[in-house]
């Protein structure tokens, strides 16, 4: 058994391993490589089990989603830390080494991610991570190197190695001992979101998150649901809301639901001003189930702050993104904090 295992979650991705995981297996040879296999229908099971002997799969019975799917992977899987990897991922010869090298080095941390890059346009930061997650005061997560849509160009302007409030799912190194400390991923997000939720909890208690960018992935993205999809869009304005009231202390709950509920009838009318109304639905349902699920969390909920050391969290951002972005004109990261 190796330090380090790549866990790698798929459902009916056959053509995405055939693309990207020769890279993460090859390139990776500090590491076990984990296929968790989410009830697929393809002909994944087939591919791993004929070209890539090397892997070791495992498999559920049906699709759990990417925060479920995970979590029962991840059960079977021993190793001091788990390196989470999209199947959409592409690597290069010693992109490990960084991270490794960091968390051995810094027994406080307890998650990491690379500098995350786009796999077809390569000078440009990936949408989903970029170098690394922060949330505003209101609860909208952003990036280095991403806010809302303007994603940069990377010019290793964020090339330094700084705590942020939350690692990409993307391609996220935790520690196995932390991850289930806490609870690990939360399986009723299914999925976006869930590793903000599970990054807050653990530097709400705490532990640091980092992005070491000397380490890097390039990632396609939108493999699953690409943006715009009213799909995603209602997973997004859901899982939010029960990421905030997850996570956001006493002191700060009820004023932020308020002003989201505002934001959120803004975000709707501008779906339906512009036709989309798979959106525009999307958003009153997320408002709706999260409605209902809320009372299921409670006990979560009090849990978290019952066992928070650090409120606010540093990387929780005291402005609204939204004014800084809309009314201010910054774009990007550099410019919110200068």
């Amino acid at each position: 058994m190796k330090k380090i295992a790549i866990v790698i979650l798929n459902w009916n991705g056959a053509d995405m391993m055939r693309r990207f995981l020769p890279s993460v297996v090859s390139n990776s040879p500090e590491a076990d490589i984990v296929v968790v296999d989410n009830g697929s229908t393809d002909d994944s099971l087939p591919y791993l089990e004929a070209e890539m002997p090397e892997v070791r799969i495992v498999t559920l019975d049906k699709n759990y989603g990417f925060a479920e799917g995970y979590h029962r992977g991840l059960r079977q899987v021993e190793a001091e830390y788990y390196l989470l990897l999209n199947s959409d991922v592409e690597v290069h010869e010693g992109w490990l080494q960084p991270m490794l090298a960091y968390m051995d080095a810094h027994p406080e941390v307890a998650a990491c991610q690379p500098k995350l890059l786009c796999q077809w346009a390569p000078e440009m930061f990936e949408y989903a991570g970029a170098s690394g997650g922060f949330v505003d005061a209101l609860g909208y997560p952003y990036c280095r190197g991403r806010l809302f849509g303007t994603v940069e160009k990377d010019l290793g302007q964020y090339d330094d190695i700084v705590p942020v409030l939350w690692a990409t799912g993307a391609a996220l190194m935790i520690r196995s001992r932390d991850y289930w400390e806490v609870g690990g991923l939360d399986g009723r997000f299914f999925a976006h979101q869930e590793e903000i939720d599970l990054c807050w909890r653990l530097r709400s208690r705490g532990r640091g998150i980092v992005c070491v960018p000397q380490s890097v992935a390039y990632h396609l993205g939108g493999g699953t649901l690409p943006q715009g999809n009213p799909r995603k869009d209602y997973l997004n304005f859901r899982n939010n809301l029960l990421l905030l009231y997850k996570n956001l202390p006493d002191n700060r709950l009820h004023t932020v639901m308020r002003w989201r509920l505002w934001l959120d009838m803004l975000a709707s009318l501008r779906f339906l001003l512009g036709r989309q109304w798979g959106s525009f639905r999307a958003v009153w349902r997320g408002r709706r189930d999260f409605r209902r699920m809320r009372p299921e969390f409670e006990r979560d909920r009090a849990e978290n702050l019952r066992k928070t050391v650090l409120s606010p969290v540093p990387e929780q951002s005291a402005f609204s993104l939204l004014w800084q972005y809309y009314v201010k004109g910054k774009k990007t990261w550099k410019q919110l904090y200068t």
